[in-house]
């Protein structure tokens, strides 16, 4: 039987006042079978061609700190002891730093661990 699951992409957004950015990532939720996991992917050379002065090493410091948030591991710090839905909550909050997320979207699936590769491979890859 297919349960509600949510989902948001992870941008990096070098420059807010130029409002370019790269899906850098994706956080898959579904409630209904507990499950809360976050895929990213940094592909520094394409983001260096929005801003040539992107520190690289800072984003994926950033998004090893929301995946570890995403997975309660306790050097995400107080976030890792709340609820996986307060953690999908937070992640998805908007915020004006270089890793934003997109709006908060919803489907049906019956894998939400397939549902995080099949979303990975679409919105988040280079194209192939």
């Amino acid at each position: 039987m297919p349960h509600v699951f949510e989902y948001a992409l992870l941008r990096a957004v070098p420059r807010q006042e130029r409002g370019e950015f790269m899906n850098v990532g994706v956080i898959v939720y579904c409630a209904a079978l507990d499950f809360l996991c976050a895929k990213t992917y940094v592909d520094g050379d394409r983001l260096r061609a929005l801003d040539p002065r992107l520190d690289v090493e800072m984003l994926e410091t950033s998004l090893k700190h929301l995946t570890n948030s995403c997975d309660g591991t306790p050097e995400a710090g107080p976030v890792s002891r709340t609820t996986i839905g307060q953690r999908f909550r937070w992640l998805t909050a908007p915020r004006s730093t270089i890793v934003q997320t997109s709006p908060t979207h919803t489907g049906f699936t019956d894998d939400p661990s397939a549902e995080v590769n099949r979303l990975f491979e679409a919105l988040v890859l280079p194209p192939r």
